[in-house]
């Protein structure tokens, strides 16, 4: 109630005002969809919020596509420091009054101020994404398998069982090529090494990056690379039949935002949205009701129930800067090999 009261006086001066629909663009899971809307409406209750699912590439073709009419009013997951100025011609200049304070530290403050923040004065960093192994537990057992490391991937037993995401498209496979690259080096013999070993242990690409924790669940893969808050969706659902492992080499996180549509039909909206998911306030709401997602605002207040604290996790430095400037180089590089494994 206290939580809700908050909500309520510190959105109470322009709640009112806004109303009528908003369609929003999501990479996010259904239950942080779902969540963010009760949230939202619970503030805003005369907006009407209409919901694309989608990956952040198909999102950001679909925007592009619908640029002369556009669709759409925001877009929420999927935005991350590393697209550079890829975006640039979709998104509008609309930066939250709360951003300024939006600084997440995992690990230390000198090296993260700068990292969640707006690189390009569109994409507001409101959430972190983790990334980390869905491991389907039963299947590891009758393996024999513990799987702790990058390296124990690599074992004959998981040949054809591990999953990924497609990186040309998916946010989520993209983040986990750059902690591949910030563990081994960036453009390193040693990473691509690697990753070579990965694909000819028989990587499966996926084009949704919900098969890299639903197909783990089922039972299809023994693991899959994707993000903790999929993962522990499922956990927070009551699944027994996955466990999350941050690889012992190091994980790290990446800032995720949202961000308004250039040219959308519902600015006003898609603007409180946006300050909502911002907020303190939003924040707090949001993420104690999730329990599943880090969000980025140090003034947010709550515990997160299915997500181990920082101190349990091997930490890994991520240089967002190359990532972003040589991510259509390494893409390439990935692609002609992916080619070449699968000719």
């Amino acid at each position: 109630m206290k939580r809700l009261v908050s909500l309520l006086v510190a959105f109470s001066a322009v709640a009112e005002e806004i109303n009528g629909p908003l369609v929003l663009y999501s990479s996010m899971t259904d239950n942080d969809i779902d969540n963010l809307i009760e949230a939202f409406n619970e503030v805003y209750p005369n907006v009407e919020v209409e919901v694309v699912n989608g990956s952040a590439g198909e999102l950001a073709a679909r925007i592009r596509a619908e640029k002369d009419n556009p669709q759409g009013d925001l877009q929420w997951g999927g935005l991350s420091p590393a697209d550079g100025d890829a975006n640039d011609d979709i998104f509008a200049e609309y930066l939250s009054p709360y951003v300024a304070s939006c600084i997440y530290r995992l690990v230390d403050e000198a090296d993260l101020l700068d990292a969640y923040k707006s690189h390009n004065g569109r994409y507001n960093q409101d959430h972190l994404s983790t990334i980390c192994f869905c491991i389907n537990v039963e299947l590891e057992k009758e393996l024999g398998l513990n799987i702790q490391s990058y390296e124990d991937l690599l074992d004959p037993a998981l040949k054809g069982r591990i999953v990924l995401s497609d990186p040309n498209s998916s946010s989520a496979a993209w983040n986990n090529m750059c902690n591949i690259f910030a563990v081994y080096g960036y453009d390193t013999q040693e990473a691509w090494d690697y990753l070579r070993a990965l694909l000819e242990n028989g990587l499966g690409i996926s084009t949704s990056s919900s098969v890299c924790f639903k197909s783990v669940d089922s039972g299809e893969y023994v693991v899959g690379l994707t993000y903790e808050d999929g993962a522990d969706t499922l956990l927070k659902a009551g699944s027994t039949n996955i466990r999350m492992q941050y690889p012992t080499n190091g994980a790290s996180a990446t800032s995720m935002g949202c961000a308004m549509i250039e040219g959308c039909p519902h600015p006003e909206a898609a603007k409180a949205m946006i300050d909502f998911l911002m907020s303190p306030e939003g924040q707090t709401e949001l993420a104690n009701r999730l329990q599943t997602l880090r969000f980025t605002n140090p003034k947010a207040q709550y515990e997160i129930a299915w997500l181990p604290p920082d101190s349990e996790i091997t930490w890994v430095d991520r240089d967002v800067a190359w990532l972003t400037e040589h991510k259509d180089e390494m893409l390439e590089k990935w692609n002609a090999l992916y080619a070449e494994i699968n000719q």
